[in-house]
């Protein structure tokens, strides 16, 4: 058989098989006396065999072991970590799904969280159009994914449905001209500090993102009497911390 013949055959190009010679993966036929490669039928039986492993997934260094092993004990090994890997996928592929379903049945609009837990939390809290409130969607968007992060936005469902909270960000919204020494300030950090559920300091881990560089760029995204609230809140946070852990 010509190169072409044997391709036809066995449901493969002929430019694949140049390439399986070209790797070693294939042994050269004899040619002709006019130069064209010969295939025998042994040639069609191990191209075929090529052909079926790499469907079911295995990369050329993988099929290589396994056409090299005449007894077959490699291939069993080898379709066993294949099964296993397609396992993992398809367990991955079903957690997307999930997550895509808990999307699709809400509103999208490109922005909505990507872990169920999230968009959970999200979910049981009040419709609202304050400013600060999308800000705080933002920023605990940034901790989706993060260790832990489900824990805490698990803890944090209690204060989500509370409605004493929209309170609490329509007085942080009041202070977007405010100056950073106003007087409402205080009182207001130490509000939310008190709302924030103690569940929610157990849930902390120490692989969230932390340290001055990330407080800087969380106190620079709000307005200057509002960064003083949320630096205020974040030092009654570690506080009750410090407290919880003594």
């Amino acid at each position: 058989m010509r190169i072409g013949e044997i391709a036809a055959l066995v449901g493969v190009t002929s430019r694949a098989i140049r390439h399986y010679h070209h790797i070693g993966l294939l042994p050269e036929p004899g040619r002709r006396t006019n130069g064209y490669r010969a295939y025998s039928v042994r040639h069609a039986v191990l191209l075929a065999r090529i052909r079926r492993l790499t469907e079911l997934g295995l990369g050329l260094d993988e099929v290589r072991d396994v056409v090299a092993d005449d007894a077959g004990r490699e291939l069993v090994e080898v379709l066993g970590e294949l099964d296993a890997d397609l396992a993992r996928q398809e367990e991955e592929i079903g957690e997307r799904r999930r997550r895509l379903a808990l999307l699709m049945a809400g509103p999208v609009n490109g922005r909505e969280p990507v872990s169920p837990a999230l968009a959970e939390l999200l979910g049981a809290t009040p419709a609202t159009d304050s400013p600060t409130a999308t800000k705080d969607r933002e920023h605990l968007a940034l901790l989706d994914g993060a260790e832990g992060a489900d824990e805490i936005f698990g803890a944090l469902r209690p204060m989500a449905e509370d409605p004493s909270v929209l309170e609490l960000y329509e007085r942080l919204d009041a202070l977007a001209t405010a100056s950073p020494d106003d007087p409402r300030i205080a009182p207001l950090a130490a509000d939310l500090v008190a709302a924030v559920p103690a569940g929610v300091l157990d849930a902390i881990p120490s692989g969230l993102p932390s340290g001055s560089g990330f407080a800087e760029a969380l106190l620079a995204d709000y307005a200057p009497a509002q960064a003083e609230v949320v630096r205020r809140m974040m030092a009654g946070v570690a506080a009750r911390l410090d407290g919880a852990a003594r």
